[in-house]
Parts: structure tokens; sequence; C-alpha cells
């Protein structure tokens, strides 16, 4: 081929190039969807329990969107877990369902890199069900924070993985009567896959 063709076929070459890692950055107004499994460990001391199970797993979902290269929201939830909880020598279950809203934070947003890590602060809201006859869990509100990361395979396809740490503490009754305060306080750790459109 003659130098003089070279140089286009060259400079189409690297634009295409250029363009391809230009798409892995997060930028302002991308939209993802997450989906992956987790498993949940639960504090020690929890409250007026005796115990709460720990290393439930479950599966997960959530949906975001960037509003800025590095600033974007994020509501999460899973599929109710269920826990075994023991208390004055009786075992039962009862099913936790999370959902999380968070405000995240990309650091290499907007830069040409396929690993994009994350952090994020927000509310979680807990629901209860499933309780024992005559108990009832009441739902909870706290604080939820994440860090996470996505590895980049293709530009609209990525990996993965996070931990999420969550206030929860449900108010316990029994018969009508306050008996305390249940603290679940799950340290969730999980891995996915992201779609980003």
């Amino acid at each position: 081929m003659k130098p003089i063709r070279l140089i286009p076929v060259v400079a189409l070459a690297a634009s295409s190039l250029f363009a391809s890692q230009a798409a892995l950055a997060y930028s302002a107004g991308d939209t993802f969807v997450r989906g992956g499994f987790a498993k949940s460990d639960t504090r020690s001391d929890n409250g007026v329990l005796d115990g709460v199970s720990s290393g439930e797993t479950g599966f997960t979902f959530g949906a975001g969107y960037l509003f800025h290269d590095n600033i974007g929201i994020e509501l999460n939830s899973s599929e109710k877990i269920e826990h075994t909880i023991s208390a004055g020598g009786e075992t039962d279950t009862i099913d936790r369902m999370p959902v999380n809203l968070l405000v995240n934070y990309y650091p290499l947003g907007g830069l040409d890199s396929k690993v994009q890590p994350y952090v994020g602060a927000g509310l979680n809201y807990t629901r209860f069900s499933g309780e024992p006859e005559g108990i009832e869990a009441r739902r909870s509100y706290g604080a939820v924070g994440q860090v996470g990361i996505d590895l980049a395979v293709t530009d609209n396809f990525m990996l993965n993985g996070f931990a999420n740490y969550a206030d929860v503490d449900s108010r316990l009754s029994a018969d009508g009567e306050r008996i305390g305060t249940a603290k679940v306080d799950p340290m969730t750790i999980g891995g996915g896959v992201t779609f980003r459109f």
C-alpha cells in the first residue's frame, strides 16, 4: 500500500480505537441495571434476640443513573432473605427484604478506564415479614454505605463486585406489647453483572 493511502487507514484505525476506549468511560447520562448474588452476615450482638443467622444468600438487583461523570444515584434491593432467629431458647424464622437508595461517587468517571470503582451512601429501608405468630417486627429505616467496582468486558457489559453495610434495627412487639429492639446490621458482599445503556 502506498504511504499516502496508509495515512487515512492509520488515522481511521486510531480514531476507532480511541472511540471504543472512550465508550468504556462512565459519563453523565448513562443508565445501568445490575443483577447478581450476595451473601449477608449479621452482627453478633443482636439486641433482644439471642441470635440472627448469618451467611444467608440471595439474588440482588438494581438500577441507576449518572447525572454527572462522577456522581449518580442507584436504587437496589434483593429477594426476601430468610433468617433463623433465636430468643429465649426458641428458634423460628423471619424474612428480611432491604431496599437501598444511594448516591454514588465514581472517581474515574469520564476517564478512559475499563475499571470503574465507586463508593456510595444513602438510606436503607428494610421490611420484615413471616414473623412467628404473635410477634411483630417493625420496618427499619437507617443509613447504608457501599463500595464496588465494575470491570468493563464490552462497551455495555461489565462484571460487578460490591460490599455494603446497613444500619438495620427493628422494634419487636409480642401480642401488641413492645419487648425490645432486634439489631441486624447486615454486611453484604456480592457480585454479578452490570448492563449500561
